[in-house]
Parts: structure tokens; sequence; C-alpha cells
């Protein structure tokens, strides 16, 4: 087997987790306007679809409190399970605990729900890199964040989302990958120029309807 590449069955649960509606895309609310609950939805289901349509993801387990969110990541193909309400990092081990129930001998990754522009090509190359290491993850585009933390099968899952995690999961001994040409599983969108840089790259369908009803996006 060449290095960089997963044996033939290994497989990824990837856990996402999706806002209150109320609650998300807030720095967006100025450019969106009424739209801003409609284009979290939309990123979200962006980024899950695209996500699944990656061959080496099994399953995507969605935490979500907001039942019209989990209606519509259910609707793309996402398992659905209900938010501790104890921050992001609680929602994200809520989820891998499901993702383990359902397969426990496979990795186990968090993604960031705020990817529209994600290609499942490229998300393919960071799952085949973090796949040589116990835990690793992908910086987002600023270098401050995090859009992606995996571990291996059997290794205890310890995300560090929220501010600068990049910083955090450095701190934690988490190897980051360092990859050329996967932009788009960096892109996040939290401001109105993340949206336009997502835009630019070429985002899911969802996501490009909603942006078309934004001035200036």
């Amino acid at each position: 087997m060449l290095k960089g590449m997963p044996p033939e069955n290994a497989g990824w649960s990837l856990v996402v987790p999706v806002k209150t509606l109320v609650a998300a895309k807030t720095r967006l609310t100025e450019a969106a306007g009424p739209h801003r609950a409609a284009l979290a939805v939309a990123i979200a289901c962006d980024t899950v679809e695209a996500a699944l349509e990656c061959g080496l993801v099994s399953r995507v387990v969605v935490v979500t409190g907001d039942p019209v969110a989990a209606g519509a990541l259910s609707g793309v193909g996402a398992r659905v399970v209900g938010d501790p309400e104890a921050g992001l990092n609680a929602a994200l081990r809520r989820g891998a605990r499901e993702a383990l129930r359902l397969a426990p001998g496979e990795a186990v990754g968090a993604l960031q729900a705020d990817l529209p522009a994600l290609r499942p090509a490229e998300l393919a190359r960071v799952l085949a890199a973090a796949a040589e290491f116990d835990q690793s993850f992908l910086p987002d585009a600023a270098e401050i964040g995090t859009t992606f933390y995996g571990v291996r099968p059997g290794r205890e899952f310890t995300p560090g989302f929220g501010g600068r995690s990049r910083e955090r999961h450095l701190g934690r001994g988490a190897k980051e990958l360092c990859l050329a040409g996967v932009d788009s599983v960096r892109r996040d969108v939290d401001t109105p120029d993340d949206l336009r840089a997502a835009l630019a790259l070429g985002t899911g369908p969802r996501t490009a309807e909603v942006a078309r009803l934004i001035v200036g996006a």
C-alpha cells in the first residue's frame, strides 16, 4: 500500500455540528437580512451533501437542536441527533458517540458545517492524509481556526474547536495537515467576505440560490 493511501475498507464517520438558526451566522445578519436563516440551512445542506459524496465517507452525523435544520439535513442523507446544549465540543462528542455506536471500527472526524464550496475529491485528500495519524486537523483559510479534526479508529476523540482552535489542537498534539489544493475544505463562511470567497470557488446549489437574493454577495 502506498503511503498516504488508506486501506480499501477504510471509512470515516463525520460529525457536523449545526447551531440553532436563531444563533447561526450572526455575522452575516447585515448582509443577509431576512435570508440569514435560509442561508445557514443552505450552507449546511451543501456541506453535508458534498461530504456524503466523498468516497471515504460512510456517514454524516449532524448534531443540532433546531427542528428546521434537522429536517433539511435529514433530507440530504444525514443522521441527525439532538444537541446536548453544552457547547460546540460537547455536541461533537455526542455525535462521535453515535457514530461509534453505528460503526465502532471506523475513523471519526469533525467537520464544520459552513463549507459550502466543499469538493468531495478535496475532502478525500484530507481524509487520506488524516488516516496516517492518530489525531490530526486542518486549519481554516485564516490559519486561526479549524475546519476538520479527526482520529483513527480506537483513538480518543477530543476536539478543541472554538476561537483559536488551530493553536489549541497543536497544543494537544494533533498533527496539522499541510496540504495544497484543498481550498474548499478550508473555506468556512462567517462573514460577507468569506461568503464572497466561497462563491468565487463555486458553492453548492442551495447556497448559490440564496446568495443571489443577498445584495452584494
